[in-house]
């Protein structure tokens, strides 16, 4: 599997290039491969995995799930277009509180590995996107949280998006106690 894996400027968190075999019926991705992400020393156990459908402008995060149910999660878009985004939340992390933000389309596919620590949610740029997430632990609703969107400097395309009553209700950046220790 001939994957290109890039840094970002979040410790831990990369975005994964997968190569696209393309021929007159369409194409095909092969998405994980067990053994290339053990040699690149990435987490290769998920014992669940999502998937989400969305409409334009909705944004769905800034989710995660503090200690001890906190994960690795594999994130990418097979239909439509959407802007990922992270913040570091592992406190003595040089990106501490910092985010990034990539384009995740289905028609040039990628991935981001989020290690534990890291917030995640997406916008929906396209009309609509389906957006899967493998995780490495299984959900806990006692151990899920939130930071607010709209409290951590992320340049969203709509300051008015569609979003949850749950996604709304979270706490902002400046009143979360970090659970989160930053480790590599």
């Amino acid at each position: 599997m001939n994957i290109k894996i890039n840094d970002t400027q979040i410790p831990g968190c990369y975005e994964i290039v997968l190569p696209t075999i393309a021929d007159v019926r369409g194409s095909f991705v092969k998405i994980f491969h067990g053994d290339v992400f053990l040699n690149l020393g990435l987490v290769t156990h998920f014992p669940e995995e999502y998937y989400s459908v969305s409409h334009h402008g909705v944004i769905r995060g800034m989710h995660f799930q503090i200690p001890p149910y906190d994960h690795v999660k594999l994130v990418y878009c097979i239909t439509g277009i959407i802007l990922d985004a992270v913040v570091d939340l592992r406190v003595g992390s040089p990106s501490f509180k910092k985010y990034a933000t990539f384009n995740l389309r289905a028609d040039n596919p990628s991935l981001i590995y989020i290690p534990p620590g890291l917030a995640h949610g997406f916008y929906v740029l396209s009309e609509s996107a389906v957006v899967l997430y493998k995780v490495s632990t299984t959900y806990d609703q006692g151990h899920d949280f939130g930071i607010l969107w709209n409290s951590l400097g992320i340049p969203w395309p709509n300051m008015n998006p569609i979003i949850s009553d749950r996604d709304r209700q979270f706490p902002n950046i400046e009143e979360f106690q970090s659970p989160f220790i930053f480790q590599l």
